[in-house]
């Protein structure tokens, strides 16, 4: 049977390729008709060269090259007739194409078109390709090419075996020679590989050289479609989200990706642009889930690359960069790029690296993202691409709440925890699913992770909050709750009252629309003033204990600089860690900061006043907690008291006062003697509270090394200590004896 009434039969059989590896099967035919034909002049050549020279010996018998190429019935026989080689690649070639473009109106998958049309390769680079497959899916090509090379070493196609192969003149192997340039589709993007010839120790010339598909390439064309094992550690795949909806975004930023999806990847749309989606918002604002949701409207994986560990890594960055964006082509998915804000770093290496990055998206990327923190602007890099900026911000209170109650469904059945939580603190939904996986981790330690307690979740809450405030500010751990503060009932029900806004306040902004009145000014500020030692300290410390929140005092010493600016881009820094750390900022002594404004008489007059509106701008810009503390309340400047929500003035604590604060301040577990008079110690000395709390705790040590039980005498010793400190007079009259001496 003739090749030709093969083609027929088949015809008959199957007009479509039922997978990929049948269609492999058909280009190796065609690839052994190519070989046959280079042989038959190849011998041709040594008939005529044996006429001039004495017959050289061949390493590879003639018989075996035949035997390979009619061991599959594939080569021309006796039996086969007078069709010539040529003519039975044309008929194989039309058979090739026709089932080929059958199969595709199928939608049946075929590896060798589908790398020509992602890289776009001629007919010519696809044969190429072929030709390079075929020693790694059959041994006895090794053997053909040697032979067709007349040395043994040389089992590798060569730049001249490929065009030896696949051009029947010379002039068109000159032309053909193009397709070889480093910079031609085939090598720029690595999909074949040159390499000199071992056995050439001059070395080899350009012809000689060998050629071998990438490994990732082979794979893709074997139908494994793993990662190509050089990425590994810096790309993943991510499968796409079935639907958008499901991400907790902003409903009108899904619209608006919805309708560019739509428009820029419709049919009609005939823009040969590439896209770019630059992504920015805070950890966890669900940048990476609105990626994946973007690309299930175009039903295609996410390839994702960790642009923070390229650079880290000592690689060849450009090379691995180029990788990703071809194994991108490969899965037919966009590429994610991750953490780009490395990138807008001013050092020169950030700045090459960019510019490649824009290279290749303009040639690979069909559609790339580019997610960070910080916005990126186009400035020209991207001005092949189609652009477009998306900032994410901490969702507001309904959809944080639907995050806590997806984070929560397996670990309570309370359904009111999500509105506490969602209204408390100002989370991404990643950092709400981390604290709620914390909360759990944390339970699942101690033993008790089917009693998780909303208290747990707070606590994880807060170790969610940016924690960068804590280089700017120190840190105080709230101990005391509304039982341990003494103050008069009207001061206490005003504390209650920041409390009771804070609680509330996205009903009244949100739900009943006053924050649609207001372009600033939402926080909630206070001011506590009065003297030292009446309780502002530790009311701020109540606050923070009641909301369950974080508690940061301000560094005054860290943030007031004597050089012009710095003041107010430190406290920039303080205001701008705030809004991501869910913290109260407490700012003791605050008319240092925020004195009154004075005329100007000179240039430092005018910074401080400047200094002074900047504190004013950023006081009414910031949605937090701020407390302000001072004991002069007539320092302050009258902008500043005029634009506070709260002022809640500490009065010197009265007898009775003084009463609860002298009984509150001692714990439960310390030993007291039945001699201590509560009373004679609250009419006798006029004392604020923070007097009193220093003179329990001296009293507390002195009974520790004398006897082991805290006594009248030791409050006595440990009062004349406090007002020798203060400088208050001390009367002889009172009696008082200190620990083995009469005074």
């Amino acid at each position: 049977m003739t090749v030709a009434q093969r083609v027929d039969m088949e015809k008959n059989i199957s007009l479509f390729y039922e997978d990929n590896y049948a269609h492999v099967g058909d280009e190796l035919r065609k690839l052994d008709l190519l070989i046959q034909r280079r042989v038959d002049a190849f011998r041709r050549r040594i008939q005529t060269m044996q006429k001039i020279l004495p017959a050289q010996p061949m390493y590879i018998h003639h018989e075996e090259v035949d035997w390979l190429l009619s061991h599959h019935c594939l080569s021309r026989g006796q039996n086969e007739g007078s069709e010539s080689v040529d003519r039975q690649l044309e008929l194989l070639q039309s058979h090739i194409n026709d089932k080929v473009n059958e199969t595709a109106n199928r939608r049946i998958f075929l590896a060798l078109p589908h790398l020509a049309y992602l890289f776009g390769l001629s007919a010519f680079e696809l044969e190429a390709v072929i030709v390079c497959l075929a020693p790694e899916l059959d041994r006895k090509y090794d053997k053909l090419y040697a032979y067709l090379q007349d040395d043994i070493t040389r089992k590798k196609p060569s730049i001249d075996l490929v065009l030896n192969l696949l051009c029947e003149s010379e002039a068109e192997q000159w032309r053909a020679r193009t397709f070889f340039s480093d910079s031609a589709p085939l090598f720029r993007t690595e999909l074949l590989l040159k390499s000199n010839d071992p056995q050439s120790p001059s070395g080899s010339s350009g012809l000689a050289q060998f050629l071998h598909l990438d490994s990732r390439v082979l794979s893709y064309l074997l139908g494994d479609s793993a990662l190509d094992g050089r990425l590994t550690g810096i790309v993943n795949v991510l499968q796409p989200l079935p639907s958008l909806e499901t991400v907790p975004v902003d409903p009108m930023i899904k619209a608006k990706l919805r309708r560019f999806t739509e428009r820029r990847f419709s049919a009609n749309n005939r823009s040969r642009k590439r896209a770019i989606l630059n992504i920015h918002g805070p950890y966890g604002a669900g940048k990476k889930e609105l990626a994946r949701g973007v690309c299930g409207l175009l039903n295609c994986p996410l390839v994702r690359l960790d642009m923070e560990l390229l650079v880290a890594e000592d690689l060849n960055r450009e090379q691995i960069l180029r990788l990703a964006f071809r194994e991108g082509l490969l899965l037919q998915g966009a590429l994610y790029i991750d953490n780009a804000d490395v990138l807008l770093k001013e050092e020169n290496s950030a700045k090459a690296l960019t510019k490649k990055l824009a290279q290749l998206c303009n040639e690979f990327g069909w559609l790339t993202f580019l997610a960070g923190e910080k916005p990126w602007i186009c400035n020209g890099t991207f001005e092949l691409q189609d652009f477009l900026s998306v900032g994410l911000s901490i969702p507001e209170v309904p959809l944080r709440k639907a995050a806590w109650e997806h984070a929560l469904a397996p670990l309570t059945k309370d359904v009111t925890w999500a509105d506490q939580l969602a209204a408390q603190f100002h989370l991404t939904p990643g950092q709400i699913r981390d604290a709620a996986d914390c909360a759990a981790g944390q339970c699942a330690l101690s033993g008790n992770e089917e009693n998780l307690t909303l208290p747990d979740l707070f606590k994880a809450c807060r170790s969610q909050s940016n924690q960068k405030l804590g280089e700017l500010a120190l840190k105080i751990d709230p101990r005391y709750s509304w039982g341990d503060i003494v103050l008069p009932e009207e001061k206490l029900a005003q504390l209650k009252e920041i409390c009771s806004q804070v609680k509330h306040r996205y009903r009244v902004f949100g739900e009943w629309g006053f924050g649609q009145k207001l372009s600033h000014g939402k926080g909630i500020s206070v001011l506590f003033s009065g003297p030292s030692g009446t309780g502002k300290t530790m009311a701020a410390e109540v606050i923070a204990h009641e909301l369950r929140l974080d508690l940061y005092k301000i560094d005054l010493s860290g943030v007031v600089s004597k050089y012009i600016g710095e003041t107010e881009k430190n406290l920039a820094k303080v205001f701008q860690e705030a809004e991501t750390s869910n913290a109260i900022l407490f700012f003791d002594e605050a008319d240092a900061l925020f004195g009154k404004r004075t005329e100007v008489s000179d240039s430092h007059d005018r910074y401080a006043n400047i200094e002074t509106s900047y504190l004013l701008q950023k006081m009414e810009e910031y949605e937090g907690v701020v407390i302000l503390a001072t004991n002069l309340r007539e320092n302050m400047d009258e902008a500043f008291t005029r634009r506070i929500r709260f002022i809640v003035e500490f009065p010197f604590p009265d007898e009775v006062s003084r009463l609860k604060i002298w009984q509150t301040h001692f714990p439960k577990e310390a030993p007291l003697t039945e001699d201590i008079d509560y009373k004679y110690l609250s009419k006798q000395f006029q004392i604020a509270g923070g007097n009193i709390k220093n003179i329990v705790l001296n009293a507390a040590f002195l009974a520790a090394e004398n006897g082991g039980v805290i006594s009248m005498e030791h409050i006595l010793q440990g009062t004349k200590r406090e007002f020798e400190k203060i400088g208050k007079l001390w009367s002889d009259k009172i009696p008082c004896k200190s620990l083995g001496t009469t005074n």
